[in-house]
């Protein structure tokens, strides 16, 4: 079952972004800082949690609720858009003075972190990160996210979990014991980005705000960062895992096109902060030792 999560040293929402945005942080403040990124999109930060707070040890970490999700939920009905999302993290950033800015994005949240850096690197106005660190990144390309679609798909039509799904549908807990029956029902659900279908039970739940994230989707269209990232001169880390539905060629592309550090998980999927929390935290501790952010 997922642990507990800890209750934050601070925490509050931001005043000076289009949607009040839900932030808060871990660890001992005055020391290096790090900005955590989620996955989603229209997820929170939440699922991350407690795992990811081994980064928390001997740093600040700050996290936050993306708009749409979470308890980031936006006022109005308007479409939520890839530009809208770079924008949020521009205003976070110099809202809470993350500066030198090192950005840990994990899965849609590490390509937020991309199209971030794209961004900055054209807009003098934006605060250019340091460093990244990007866990299992979202598709880099419209392609790869369609390799990505049918092999998700092909995972969960598969003979094991059809099995699984109607033991739990059978098994009345859904009457006798509705959280352990929802419990269930989740880990089901994400199975397919996981290596070992057991380590699925150790995730923080979560929910996916839907129209959040079909529109944000459909504002990158027919997009293909990977040829742009060459421009790029920034200290990263790739990380992936070798049974990631997401494909590593995704991954590798980028990693090629900046020059950066890339390291396979090789017993693991999309969720290595579950999977394989000691070569994945030790990889980044090391990265972040070898790339000292100046203060200067």
């Amino acid at each position: 079952m997922p642990q507990p999560i800890p209750p934050p040293r601070a925490s509050g929402h931001t005043s000076t972004t289009h949607t009040p945005l839900y932030w808060c942080a871990y660890g001992a403040e005055g020391g290096e800082r790090l900005l955590v990124l989620h996955g989603g999109p229209g997820a929170h930060h939440d699922y991350l949690l407690p795992q990811m707070l081994r980064l928390a040890a001997a740093r600040e970490v700050i996290l936050y609720d993306q708009r749409g999700g979470g308890r980031s939920r936006a006022a109005d009905s308007a479409a939520v858009t890839w530009q809208a999302h770079v924008d949020d993290l521009r205003h976070v950033v110099t809202e809470l003075a993350l500066k030198p800015l090192t950005i840990v994005g994990y899965s849609w949240g590490g390509l937020l972190a991309l199209l971030y850096t794209l961004e900055a690197q054209r807009h003098p106005n934006m605060e250019r990160p340091y460093r990244l660190v990007l866990i299992d990144p979202a598709p880099l390309s419209r392609v790869f996210r369609g390799t990505f679609d049918d092999e998700f798909a092909r995972r969960q039509r598969s003979e094991s979990i059809r099995e699984l799904r109607e033991d739990l549908a059978g098994s009345g807990m859904r009457e006798s014991d509705p959280e352990t029956y929802r419990q269930r029902a989740f880990e089901l659900s994400v199975t397919p980005y996981f290596a070992r279908p057991e380590s699925a039970r150790d995730l923080t739940p979560f929910r996916v705000t839907a129209r959040v994230q079909q529109s944000v989707w459909q504002s990158l269209g027919d997009y293909d960062l990977v040829p742009t990232l060459s421009s790029l001169h920034v200290p990263a880390l790739f990380i992936h895992g070798r049974h990631d539905p997401i494909p590593l060629e995704s991954t590798e592309q980028a990693a090629r096109a900046m020059h950066a550090r890339l390291l396979v998980l090789e017993a693991s999927g999309h969720v290595p902060y579950v999977e394989q929390p000691g070569a994945l935290f030790g990889a980044i501790e090391q990265f972040l030792v070898d790339t000292p952010a100046s203060h200067g």
